[in-house]
């Protein structure tokens, strides 16, 4: 809390802040309505804007037509791989029967004047030579599909080229049109942050301080929070070069702001004491002395120390002797605090009393 202030006045500014923050706060939402619509502003781009849709559709058809065919050919060969599977299962189970057949046969009369085993013989050969006839059928069916299989993946990869090529301009498209977005971003908020850096430096003094802090907060949040983030980073070269930029400007004002003040300063402190004080605020003072600051210089003071009544550093009377009671009183405060007697505001302050 201000010592000085009036109860009153420390809660008016509280007030004051307050609409400060409010204002920046509605100021805010609105910018982020505008700052969000902006992107509106541009044409909604999609894939099929960069697509060729004619050779897109003339691919579709062409595989259309083959994937018909292929699967005619698919089920021409799942029939025929069935009847090889079958095929293969009679040669097995022959095969099986024979070699059964053989080993329970008599063995009194030769192989090669067996009847029966002649027989047999040509019979399991027969289906041998019928399966593999089928499994010759599976091998050329699956030739014949090839060709569609190779046009088919030919056409996929060809309509796969086509979709890559509208992906790669519809991304150029989209970081084209985020640039323009940002420019457009930069353009509302950098003349904010103008009129801000300009309210800063002429009128956050003014009876309308309130409203200025609340439009310098607003021009902040829309440079710091609405543009930044849609900064074009190009691996954070873009990002870092703007922050040093940003810190040389700001930079370079603090330093002149500062050599501005010290040469006032100098300055001030070489006219006399009365017109100091003429120039020094009321509450000013107050503020200054609680904080134990020099008023007229703003240079650290000692204000427990009783037999301090002047500061060092530039001569400004800090304490006087009351006219009525001789009570020592602040310098800058209007009347004594002993006795109530008025406190002449220009009356240079003396020395501590002897007494």
């Amino acid at each position: 809390m201000k010592k000085g202030l009036r109860l009153s006045d420390q809660w008016f500014q509280r007030g004051l802040w307050l609409i400060a923050v409010l204002f920046a706060g509605f100021l805010i939402g609105l910018g982020g309505k505008i700052v969000g619509d902006l992107p509106k502003a541009e044409k909604s781009y999609s894939l099929e804007s960069f697509t060729d849709l004619k050779a897109v559709e003339a691919i579709k058809v062409e595989q259309k037509i083959l994937s018909a065919k292929q699967d005619v050919y698919q089920k021409e060969l799942d029939a025929l791989e069935e009847v090889a599977r079958r095929s293969n299962e009679e040669v097995s189970t022959a095969e099986q029967n024979f070699n059964a057949w053989v080993s329970t046969r008599s063995a009194s009369q030769a192989n090669e004047q067996n009847p029966e085993l002649v027989k047999r013989t040509q019979r399991l050969e027969a289906l041998r030579e019928m399966a593999q006839k089928n499994k010759q059928s599976v091998r050329d069916k699956n030739v014949s599909i090839e060709p569609l299989r190779t046009e088919f993946n030919r056409l996929d990869q060809k309509s796969n080229a086509l979709q890559q090529v509208a992906n790669d301009a519809l991304q150029t498209a989209i970081k084209a049109q985020d640039i323009r977005v940002f420019l457009y971003r930069l353009a509302l908020t950098l003349p904010l942050l103008g009129i801000a850096a300009w309210l800063f430096i002429k009128q956050r003094k003014s009876q309308y301080w309130p409203f200025v802090w609340g439009f310098i907060f607003f021009a902040l949040f829309a440079f710091f929070v609405e543009l930044v983030p849609y900064m074009p980073s190009y691996g954070g070269y873009v990002r870092y070069a703007v922050g040093a930029v940003m810190t040389v400007l700001i930079g370079s004002y603090v330093i002149k702001a500062m050599q501005r003040y010290q040469a006032k300063q100098a300055q001030v402190e070489q006219m006399p004491e009365e017109e100091r004080r003429e120039e020094i605020d009321y509450e000013q003072a107050l503020q200054r002395m609680a904080k134990n600051v020099c008023p007229g210089c703003e240079r650290p003071i000692n204000m427990a120390a009783e037999s301090e009544n002047f500061c060092g550093h530039c001569g400004m009377g800090l304490f006087k002797p009351c006219g009525g009671c001789e009570t020592r009183n602040n310098a800058f405060t209007r009347y004594c605090k002993v006795c109530g007697v008025t406190n002449t505001a220009n009356t240079p302050a003396v020395a501590v009393l002897a007494k």
